[in-house]
């Protein structure tokens, strides 16, 4: 039998990257899966790929509206959710603090921050009447060891850590176990603007030379810890913060 065996998960940001990569482990592991993203086109590819069990939705995160309607459809396609994966998130430009603009800094909080308020709303209702759930929300090492350049983006994920905490604490009585996964910086879309300078090999070789394992955290790394936290065998674990990171946060 595979983990996750006939749990249905509802994962944000699954159009690529992080998302995408546990989208996939989830679904070998034997689990049915809506993708959401901002962009349906990337989700539909993503859920072509893997067949009647994937479901990919249109949504905004920023948006209860949205991510009521999302949750919507995945009760009346698979079922409600018994697992959640928070992972939607942007960043500003690596920067001074200055630079960045209030409407950049609101819309940071709002998909890294604000969206978990929202999804919390719409699913927690429905694990507590399970009296069953796994939300696992996706950090940084930024909240763990921040640097300058990124500080509205550390701290929307600082944020997210003591959510994650704090969620943990007051909904074990409901049996809703909370996890955060941190990783350290990914070739993702967002690289570029996490490092602040053209994406070239000599200044990612800059970046990984800061990572004791000496690589950047690949897609993988992160699915395989929140198959890991998702499954039975983690079924004593709320409240981690468990950084996938090389190293780098130490």
């Amino acid at each position: 039998m595979t983990a996750l065996n006939n749990k249905t998960a509802i994962i944000t940001g699954a159009g690529s990257g992080f998302g995408a990569a546990i989208a996939k482990a989830y679904v070998a592991q034997g689990a049915k899966v809506v993708l959401a993203d901002l962009r349906l086109d990337a989700a539909q590819a993503v859920a072509a790929e893997l067949g009647k069990n994937a479901l990919a939705v249109a949504c905004d995160v920023s948006r209860a509206d949205q991510v009521k309607a999302m949750v919507k459809q995945c009760v009346e396609h698979f079922g409600a959710p018994n697992i959640v994966v928070n992972n939607a998130g942007t960043t500003h430009r690596n920067q001074s603090m200055l630079e960045v603009d209030e409407a950049t800094f609101d819309r940071v909080f709002n998909v890294n921050v604000k969206s978990i308020y929202h999804m919390t709303r719409a699913v927690v209702p429905l694990m507590q009447a399970a009296k069953d759930g796994v939300i696992i929300n996706i950090g940084s090492v930024g909240s763990i060891r921040p640097r300058p350049g990124l500080t509205w983006y550390n701290s929307s994920k600082g944020a997210v850590k003591v959510m994650t905490k704090s969620m943990a604490v007051e909904l074990a009585p409901d049996g809703i176990r909370v996890n955060l996964i941190a990783p350290v910086m990914s070739p993702t879309g967002l690289l570029q603007d996490f490092m602040g300078v053209a994406d070239t090999a000599e200044n990612r070789a800059k970046f990984v030379s800061t990572i004791p394992l000496g690589r950047m955290c690949d897609a993988m790394d992160v699915a395989n810890a929140a198959v890991f936290l998702a499954s039975a065998q983690a079924q004593f674990l709320t409240g981690v913060e468990l950084p996938v990171d090389g190293g780098r946060s130490i």
